[in-house]
């Protein structure tokens, strides 16, 4: 018989052993625009590990396009980036996460069909992201 020692005990491990919040486990891509359209959209998902990278992040989506190679350069191991191209129409695509993307303090996105001025969006508090590509840009939530 459990006791009130055990149950504590197992509450405990259950705790530390499942997903803590925060941690992106999975994400899944999908184009709403015409499958017959010749466009390709570039979704760059990017795992910051250090601080100090986090005090230089490009604050919008011009800024991280237009000085990407050189802030990666810089950046170094403090970030991964996944950089993903989703073709028109494409229903769905689930995106490799790096290796060691729990330890990510924040994880943006950035899409390049969004408009010039749009801010990286946060999504460091989603477990499972759903990113949609529609012809107004890009949506990015929860998935259940």
């Amino acid at each position: 018989m459990l006791n009130y020692k055990s149950i504590s005990l197992l509450l405990l491990v259950a705790i530390f052993l499942r997903p803590s919040a925060g941690e992106v486990n999975s994400i899944y891509i999908s184009s709403k625009l015409d499958p017959n359209a010749i466009i390709i959209t570039q979704v760059d998902i990017v795992f910051v590990y250090d601080q100090d990278i986090l005090e230089k992040f490009p604050s919008t989506k011009t800024a991280w396009y237009s000085n990407q190679r050189r802030f990666i350069s810089e950046a170094g191991d403090k970030i991964d980036l996944v950089s993903v191209f989703i073709p028109q129409g494409f229903d769905s695509q689930s995106v490799s996460l790096p290796q060691r993307s729990n330890n990510a303090l924040k994880t943006f996105v950035f899409g390049q069909h969004d408009d010039s001025e749009v801010p990286p969006i946060e999504i460091s508090s989603f477990e499972k992201v759903l990113i949609e590509i529609d012809e107004f840009g890009i949506l990015v939530s929860r998935q259940n």
